[in-house]
């Protein structure tokens, strides 16, 4: 295993964090839903957990609401035995769920008894954007985390991150307490929500950068299209007269996020335990600046072809919106795009039952305000007709 500066801590983080979002249930699928999401197949789920400890990971990371509630106090029995001692523990609070202070008491004092912990290592503010983190803000959430701070109930205290650059700025600049934040970064999300400029900005601050969905959800470790194993077939045959074995499309995407000195700990929700194995042995292998120019230039071929495939030519300008009605375009035209770049429309469809309810596509009246507005001439009416058509989730 490797090791990496966690930010200004004088502590180092093992390359390749456990993130225990996608273990394996009673379905055998991550996209369970219902209660089947909560029957994590115990036995070896904690094999997986524990192999990756005994390979050199010591970063933790799971939250509230993983499988359905039963993630925190799975990850409790799991690390019975001595294996709490190895790691650090990271978990997050649900801020949406706090209507006022005294819930962010009751909430941790929940998690705590799940952990089976007094203190908890590392605590995130669960995936702030402009909406939860200012409800958040306003109900005294830095108050009560700086109070916990100060009585050890949290060792170090930062937040998760779903939403634009302009709002991580404004998060960042709010408090001083933050010590690390995670958020999501792969090679086809570089300017994506924090995004590039987001590590950079952070890691000057001198916070520890937790990588989340290196490879977007698992989308960029399954079979790829021809047009992107082509260039993955390529590279790799550099690599071969080079002397060097070929790398799978995961550890291509695992090695992009490692080759950014900026990036402390990769968090990958794996659900096997050859997932476990074959993340161990990429992570023996990284190191930051290592990629050479032959490989950057794959990665930005690998970028296009997977462009390539999308069917609505969106580039999420926004100027569509606001619209009349609430609907939000661009972020439906975005699932509807990935369900066919990455060829997985049961991610796709999980992502979109994710929206809210007012702004999916079913909400859009026809009144065709946004068209003349598209610089691309997309026929938005039509295509958002078309994506509530395949992404609406039986039963909704």
């Amino acid at each position: 295993m490797k090791f990496r500066k966690f930010g200004s801590l004088d502590w180092q983080v093992s390359a390749l964090g456990f993130g225990a979002m996608r273990l394996p249930v009673e379905r055998g699928d991550f996209f369970a839903r219902g209660p089947d999401f909560g029957r994590i197949v115990e036995d070896e789920a904690t094999r997986m957990m524990r192999t990756a400890i005994d390979g050199g990971v010591n970063y933790v990371d799971t939250a509230y609401v993983y499988h359905s509630e039963a993630g925190e106090a799975f990850v409790a029995r799991a690390l019975r035995e001595g294996y709490r001692d190895k790691v650090k523990v990271a978990t997050k609070m649900p801020v949406w769920k706090a209507e006022k202070q005294a819930d962010f008491d009751r909430l941790f004092a929940e998690e705590q008894e799940r952990l089976e912990m007094e203190s908890i290592d590392f605590y995130l503010l669960h995936s702030l954007g402009k909406k939860s983190w200012t409800a958040a803000r306003d109900v005294g959430v830095l108050q009560w985390a700086e109070r916990a701070l100060g009585d050890g109930r949290i060792g170090h205290f930062g937040f998760s991150f779903h939403d634009d650059y302009d709002t991580f700025v404004e998060i960042l600049e709010a408090s001083d307490l933050w010590e690390f934040v995670q958020i999501q970064y792969n090679y086809m999300d570089e300017d994506y929500q924090a995004g590039t400029r987001g590590l950079h900005l952070a890691a000057e601050r001198g916070l520890g950068v937790v990588v989340m969905e290196p490879v977007r959800g698992g989308q960029l470790a399954r079979r790829p299209p021809e047009a992107v194993a082509a260039h993955w077939a390529a590279a790799n045959e550099r690599r071969r007269k080079a002397g060097l074995p070929p790398r799978a499309p995961v550890e291509w995407a695992l090695h992009w996020v490692w080759d950014h000195p900026e990036v402390a700990v990769v968090l990958s929700g794996m659900s096997t335990l050859e997932q476990v194995e074959q993340n161990l042995a990429a992570a023996a292998e990284s190191a930051p600046n290592r990629l050479r120019p032959d490989d950057l230039e794959t990665y930005a071929a690998v970028r296009e072809a997977y462009r390539g495939l999308i069917p609505i030519p969106c580039t999420a300008c926004r100027y569509c919106l606001p619209c009349p009605n609430g609907v939000a375009i661009p972020d439906v035209f975005e699932v509807y795009n990935d369900a066919f770049m990455y060829d997985h429309a049961r991610m796709a469809r999980l992502y979109y039952s994710w929206l809210e309810a007012d702004e999916k596509a079913d909400k859009c009246v026809q009144c065709g305000d946004c068209e003349p507005k598209c610089p691309q001439r997309i026929g938005i009416v039509g295509w958002l007709e078309k994506a509530q058509q395949f992404l609406a989730v039986e039963g909704e």
